[in-house]
Parts: C-alpha cells; sequence; structure tokens
C-alpha cells in the first residue's frame, strides 16, 4: 500500500492525496491550488496520475482549496464517484458552479483589460463544467462505513470546521488510515467541535496553525472597537471573507452587536452570490450547527443580501459608514477586489481579515504592511486602517491539534504532518514526537511512502 502527497505539502493549499493499493486508486481531496503563483501554476498542469485510472475520490469538506479541482478532473478524463457526506455535496453545489464562473469572469476581465499573458485568458474551468461535476457526487452519512470499492471501507466523522466537513477513516488490506481534513475549534459560534477517533494506524492530520495558539481575545469585542473607530472617522469596514463558515460567523457577531448597541446603527451588507447561498443553506441546515432558528432569522432580518453586479457597484459607491463582506477571504479574487480598489487609498476605512492568509496572497501582504498592492493590472495605495482578526479563525491551533491527536491509541505507527506551512508544519511534527511519542513526519511535495 502507497501513500503520496500530491497537494497540501509545503503549504495549505491544493489538498490532494493518492492511496494506492493492490490495483486500486483513491483520491482523497481534490483541491485547487490558491496563492503564490508557483503554487497557482500546478492547477494548469496535468495531475501526477491518471484520472482515468482512479477508482474513487473521497471529500473531507467543500472548501475549494479540498474540493475545486474536481471539475477539472472530470475534464481530464475521471468517470466515476465522489464520495462526501450530504452537507459537503450541498456547499460544493453552490462552490463548484460559482468557482467556475469567478474563472470564467477573471478570465473575461483580463482579456477586457488585456493585462493576463496568455492570449486569450481562458479559465481553468467554467460554470457549466462545474455543474456538470455535480452528477459524480454520492452522499454518505456520518459515522456510517460504507464500501466505496472492492477492499475499501470508509467512514465520515464530523470534523468541525464548516457545514459537512468530516475526518475520514479508511479500512484496507488490514490497515487503518485516517485523514483529519479540517478541523474545527473547540469553541466555535456556528459549529460543534470535531469528534474525536482513537484507532488508526497510519494518521495524516492538518497544520494549518502548527505552530500557534490562537489569540486569547474576543472576536466581538474586536470588531465592536474596529467598527466603532472607523465610523467615528466616517470610514466603512470591508472584511474579505471566506464564503462558507467564516461569512456566516461575521454576520452572526455583527448583527448580534447590533441589537446589544454595541456598534452604530450602519447597513451591513453580504456581496457575495456564493457566500449568500451557503448562508440560506447553514440556515436551512440549523440543527447540525449552534446557531438557532431565531439567531438565523434575525440575521436574515439585518443583512441586505447583494446579488447583482449593479447593486454591488452601487453599495461600492456610495460615501456613507457601512459594512461590507465580501469574498474572497484571502483577496485573491471575486468581487472584494473592487471594494478594495475603491477603498483602500482612503484612510478612513478599515480593512478587516478575519483568518488565515496563505503567503502570496494579497491579504497576507496587506497583513504584513504593504503599502500598495497590485490589483488587476494596477497598484493602488493601502492608507486605509487594515486589522487581523486572529481568534476568529475556523481551524484547529496547535493546542488543539496536538489534544484532538492525544486520543489515538499509541500503536499508531506513523503521523503525517500536511496541510501547513513548512515552519508549522515542522513544530507540530516536533510536538507530536516530544508530546506524544508518536512518530511523526513532514512529507514533501509528490512524496511517496510505503505503509
Amino acid at each position: 500500500m502507497k501513500l503520496s502527497f500530491l497537494g497540501a505539502a509545503g503549504t495549505v493549499t491544493g489538498s490532494k492525496y493518492l492511496l494506492s493499493f493492490g490495483n486500486k486508486n483513491i483520491l482523497i481531496d481534490c483541491g485547487m491550488y490558491q496563492g503564490v503563483k508557483n503554487h497557482r501554476r500546478r492547477n494548469w498542469q496535468a495531475p501526477p496520475f491518471d484520472p482515468e485510472k482512479l477508482d474513487a475520490v473521497l471529500l473531507t469538506h467543500a472548501h475549494i482549496d479540498h474540493s475545486g479541482y474536481i471539475p477539472a478532473l472530470i475534464k481530464a478524463g475521471y468517470k466515476g464517484k465522489i464520495y462526501a457526506t450530504q452537507g459537503t455535496k450541498a456547499l460544493c453545489s453552490i462552490l463548484l458552479p460559482d468557482a467556475g464562473h469567478l474563472l470564467e469572469e477573471d478570465a473575461r476581465y483580463a482579456n477586457k483589460k488585456g493585462f493576463s499573458k496568455h492570449k486569450p485568458a481562458l479559465p481553468l474551468y467554467t460554470e457549466e463544467d462545474g455543474k456538470a461535476a455535480l452528477s459524480h457526487f454520492e452522499a454518505i452519512k456520518f459515522d456510517h462505513s460504507t464500501d466505496v470499492c472492492p477492499g475499501l471501507k470508509v467512514s465520515f466523522t464530523p470534523a468541525g470546521h464548516i457545514l459537512g466537513a468530516a475526518s475520514l477513516t479508511l479500512k484496507a488490506e488490514g490497515k487503518t488510515i485516517v485523514f483529519s481534513g479540517d478541523l474545527g475549534r473547540q469553541v466555535d459560534p456556528v459549529m460543534y467541535p470535531p469528534q474525536t477517533l482513537s484507532q488508526a494506524d497510519y494518521v495524516v492530520v492538518e497544520s494549518t496553525y502548527g505552530n500557534r495558539r490562537h489569540e486569547q481575545v474576543d472576536p466581538e469585542e474586536q470588531l465592536a472597537t474596529i467598527v466603532t473607530d472607523t465610523v467615528a472617522r466616517g470610514g466603512a469596514v470591508l472584511i474579505p471573507s471566506f464564503a462558507v463558515g467564516r461569512a456566516q460567523a461575521l454576520l452572526y457577531f455583527l448583527t448580534k452587536l447590533k441589537a446589544e448597541e454595541r456598534i452604530p446603527e450602519i447597513p451591513i451588507y453580504l456581496n457575495s452570490p456564493m457566500a449568500i447561498s451557503a448562508t440560506k443553506l447553514l440556515f436551512n441546515c440549523n440543527q447540525q450547527v449552534r446557531l438557532s432558528q431565531g439567531d438565523c432569522q434575525f440575521i436574515d432580518d439585518n443583512v441586505r443580501y447583494i446579488r447583482s453586479v449593479e447593486e454591488s457597484i452601487e453599495i461600492n459607491e456610495q460615501n456613507f459608514p457601512r459594512i461590507i463582506i465580501s469574498a474572497s477571504g484571502m483577496a485573491s479574487g471575486g468581487r472584494v477586489l473592487h471594494h478594495l480598489k475603491s477603498m483602500l487609498p482612503n484612510h478612513r476605512n478599515s480593512v478587516v481579515f478575519a483568518g488565515f492568509q496563505a503567503p502570496g496572497t494579497r491579504g497576507a501582504n496587506m497583513v504584513n504592511g504593504a503599502e500598495k498592492v497590485k490589483i488587476h493590472g494596477a497598484y493602488y495605495d493601502v492608507r486605509a486602517q487594515v486589522h487581523s482578526l486572529g481568534n476568529l479563525s475556523a481551524h484547529a491551533d496547535s493546542d488543539e491539534l496536538i489534544s484532538w491527536l492525544a486520543n489515538f491509541n499509541h500503536n499508531s505507527k506513523q503521523v503525517f504532518v500536511t496541510h501547513g506551512e513548512p515552519e508549522a508544519a515542522d513544530c507540530l511534527r516536533l510536538r507530536i514526537c516530544d508530546e506524544l511519542g508518536m512518530m511523526a513526519s513532514v512529507p514533501e511535495y509528490l512524496e511517496t511512502v510505503e505503509l
């Protein structure tokens, strides 16, 4: 049995793992690369395996860095099933067509403005490709063992993080391999904590925050201060946000602050068709999350959903205080770029990042103090105040990752630390070895190990 690390190795993006045994090939996660250009280029390279020879694809959750390459995989020849939880399947029905639409929009804009080196610029896949991919999905219940192909049993366990997110337990050839997926927080405003597991020969664990503990600060208080100070300056607040999970948590906090009169009475806009659809889906599945039906209704009543391009332009041109939540969370694409071009040069405004910023993204550059950022081929001065909410991440921190791993039996042969920047992954590896007494390593990109 062999395990190959084809993504999320040395970085937090592009999650892909290939498990091979006998004549079977199973792909765990099928993520798109985001962030630095050298990583994004991998999206356009032929995959380091034959898509036609895959027997199954298993998804931990719906975020684009775990699911976004699926339409491209199908274009490359994959004809089999994609197994995921019902929540992940439902979210992918929103995210994949929307991702294709955004790729098409970016290509059209690049061709119109002529800033792409490719003539013409083409999308990796289209909205129609995203829709076509959905026919391959098959929903699996949590905590239910499923035969996805002869000789392989798989079960999905709640991982917190976002709706439908799961850790996967694979059993084949007498071995048990657990993939953590992205693990959620012990205390989260929207999601329940990840369920623990105890039996595994091998564990593949994420390390997004493997070298950090989340700040012990109240994100509500941070948001209240930022909004109040910005409004006092006559400015607006822009929050680049991940459309799934983070946007809904932000809406919960902001509407709660408004109800408690801890922030001024100003409009709150959610400007992302994907985030709007994800919010509606979450509200319909509120029995799976911490939000009550009353919470969902209150958010619905106090947020204006921006769907059309015309509405997006309109709120961009307003000159009164307001809060705009818009995708993408790392400012790597989408409508948030048009808001940034308008709002960054004004010192009265605030830009608030509310999650992990991968190296090489505009978000990371701004959080690290960039005085100018490049958007659509032109540079814009960063005069707005830039804030980062370190305690609003949907990822477990270093202590929470160690706590989750501590539940495994100490007969586990190996822990593979992935989905983290090199420093974060190696820091977690060292803690696993020293504190848990488990063998751990950090695989390199394209490395294959024998299990």
